[in-house]
């Protein structure tokens, strides 16, 4: 068991790095959301002091996550954030499928408990089977965001479930990943590198910024 004083200073830190890494990104001519764990933290209160400080850096959206806490305390969290920075797009995710045993029935109630507290979205990683999907759908009055998995339904598929939402999680990272262990691994083995590569020109070209910004 990690001593409560680092537990507390390990949130700090982490809301520390996501306040940075949004003042860095914020300005730039794309939609910010970011995804700040549990808030960092048990008190709702300090949770909403994050979130007014992600807003102020020019995010336009956050995830919270549940993490299988009790359903009251996150739904006290969104309450706040949304008391703080209404216009703030708050996801509101639950972990039943992703660390739970995937119990649908607790699914829909804390669903219905987020969305009542006031979340703009509700996010649900982990669940792929359709009929279940269709079945949170029917239930909600808000955006439903899912996480796609090869696993699981396409996009097209999930569009005509009724998703709203569809997240990639640390998948393009990884992938980016992969791809460099494997360059690196045919160019040892005197191998030319598989998969194709941007040019130099199309990285600069992507990272550029429309004229005027």
């Amino acid at each position: 068991m990690i001593p409560e004083p680092q537990q507390c200073s390990t949130c700090a830190a982490s809301a520390i790095s996501s306040e940075r890494l949004a003042r860095r990104l914020g300005t730039e001519p794309f939609l910010l959301s970011g995804a700040a764990g549990d808030g960092f933290g048990p008190d709702p209160d300090e949770v909403a002091a994050l979130a007014v400080r992600l807003a102020g850096a020019g995010a336009v959206g956050i995830n919270l996550e549940d993490a299988l806490a009790p359903a009251r305390l996150h739904a006290a969290k969104i309450a706040a954030v949304k008391a703080a920075v209404p216009d703030l797009f708050v996801n509101a995710r639950t972990d039943t499928y992703w660390l739970g045993d995937g119990g649908h029935a607790e699914t829909c109630r804390r669903l219905d408990v987020y969305q009542r507290a006031g979340a703009d979205g509700v996010f649900v990683p982990g669940v792929g089977d359709p009929a279940r999907i269709a079945e949170l759908v029917r239930g909600l009055d808000v955006p439903l965001n899912i996480l796609w998995s090869p696993l699981g339904p396409g996009v097209d598929r999930l569009g005509d479930l009724g998703v709203r939402r569809v997240s990639l999680g640390s998948l393009l990272y990884r992938r980016a990943l992969g791809a460099a262990a494997e360059t690196a691994a045919d160019i040892r083995a005197g191998r030319p590198p598989r998969g194709a590569a941007p040019t130099y020109a199309q990285v600069e070209a992507l990272g550029a910024r429309a004229p005027g910004d």
